[in-house]
């Protein structure tokens, strides 16, 4: 019988005034250190629960760069493999910022955090291929809501 397991991987798209919160992983991260990144983590089952996509976004963002969310809005997911060989599913939700000020709230994940236009993200040499197309599908998303 196959292992069919997956690490359920969860990213926060925080859009404030046209620009979106990425925070740069830390050094020591285990996956794309140094690379910008929307803020999120993994998938976690509490004891004798289990935690939904939504709250995970709300607890990831809340920990790693100190923010609020109300409304969170799948956008997309993929899979990929870990630089460890873990293969992992990742989610992408659109989230809208409600309060807090950003702040490398887990500074062993994050080095730092960073409000940023889709076309300053173009620019940057540590925005990885997948962050570009992510922050494309979530403009068209965004876009099609208000068509």
């Amino acid at each position: 019988m196959e292992d069919y397991g997956y690490v359920v991987n969860v990213d926060g798209a925080v859009v404030r005034d046209g620009e979106y919160l990425f925070v740069e992983r830390g050094a020591d991260e285990s996956h794309a250190a140094g690379s910008l990144a929307f803020p999120g983590g993994k998938l976690e089952r509490p004891p004798g629960g289990e935690e939904a996509i939504e709250r995970a976004v709300e607890r990831e963002l809340a920990e790693e760069v100190g923010v609020e969310v109300g409304s969170v809005e799948y956008v997309c997911s993929r899979t990929f493999e870990a630089d460890d060989g873990t293969p992992c599913l990742n989610v992408v939700t659109l989230c809208e910022h409600v309060g807090g000020e950003a702040h490398r709230g887990a500074p062993e994940e994050v080095a730092a955090v960073r409000w940023l236009t889709p076309a300053s993200l173009a620019e940057r040499d540590r925005a990885p291929d997948y962050l570009r197309r992510d922050v494309e599908r979530i403009e068209r998303f965004r876009e099609s809501r208000t068509a």
